[in-house]
């Protein structure tokens, strides 16, 4: 099959003993740069993807083909091992069956499905509220028993630590584990205190995001077998400011041999894969 290798990768950091940080991508050059520089592994936030794909806020106004779509074109561009946030599996549990079949042809390594009860209520647009238990643990079976390739990671993800109280999120997490979920995703731990109740309670590796910087620290991550330690999606946003830059700067008039912070031709000529497709010229097209 041809995702084996890299989500026997993405498996290895799971099942390892060290916590990394995955690389915040948001398309196929993007992914690329993550590769070349080494990052073991990605991770693509449906935020990111709302923000990439449609210009919109993280408010669940994407579809299902448009995340896999853009989950697709970053995968064929190379190897590196991507997580990705499907968020409540766009509907009920028949619906995070469907997406899990989609994204895992999509190439994917890993995915989450949350519990935050989306999309948002009428009434009640900005207050972020969680399904039942019971809902999500049906959520967390149907993902599992959709998934045909069991090399593809089903982490399931909460944000009650952050949102409802410690002992809400250690009840979900602990129901998640029981349904065979490879990983525990959880949103918003702030304290030792938080991140310790939920290593006592299941024994999955834990994948964390928006942590607090009072635990901040790759060696206390591990112990708590904290495999993946999101850092935000500050790429994404450093893309989009020099675009900005640049575009203001030639509608002021600067001249394009004068504009700051342009990439040196090796740099784009290696993202765009120039040398494959010399080889693929010359190779198919007879190109000597």
């Amino acid at each position: 099959m041809r995702f084996r290798k890299r989500r026997e990768a993405f498996r290895a950091i799971l099942e390892g003993d060290r916590c990394v940080h995955p690389a915040s991508v948001f398309d196929p050059v993007s992914a690329r740069i993550a590769e070349d520089l080494g990052f073991e592994t990605g991770m693509f936030a449906g935020s990111v993807a709302a923000l990439t794909v449609l210009g919109a806020p993280d408010h669940i106004v994407i579809t299902l083909s448009e995340f896999t779509e853009q989950c697709r074109r970053i995968c064929r561009a190379g190897e590196l091992p991507l997580m990705v946030d499907a968020d409540h599996g766009y509907g009920n549990a028949l619906n995070v069956m469907r997406s899990v079949e989609e994204l895992e042809m999509s190439g994917i390594c890993g995915m989450s499905i949350e519990d935050t009860a989306l999309p948002m209520e009428f009434g009640q647009p900005r207050d972020t509220s969680f399904t039942s238990i019971e809902e999500g643990v049906g959520k967390m079976n149907a993902a599992l028993a959709a998934r045909s390739d069991t090399g593809l990671a089903i982490a399931g993800r909460t944000g009650a630590m952050w949102k409802s109280s410690i002992d809400d999120a250690v009840r979900r997490i602990t129901a998640y584990e029981k349904c065979g979920v490879d990983a525990i995703f959880l949103v918003g731990v702030k304290t030792k205190e938080q991140l310790e109740a939920a290593a006592s309670a299941v024994r999955l590796p834990l994948i964390i995001g928006g942590a607090g910087p009072d635990i901040m620290d790759l060696d206390y991550l591990s112990a708590q077998r904290v495999r993946l330690c999101l850092q935000g999606h500050q790429p994404v946003a450093a893309a989009y400011q020099a675009v900005y830059a640049t575009m203001k700067a030639l509608r002021a008039g600067v001249k394009p041999a004068d504009l700051p912070g342009l990439p040196a031709p090796g740099l784009t000529g290696a993202v765009k894969r120039n040398s494959d497709y010399d080889g693929w010229i010359d190779r198919f097209l007879g190109g000597k």
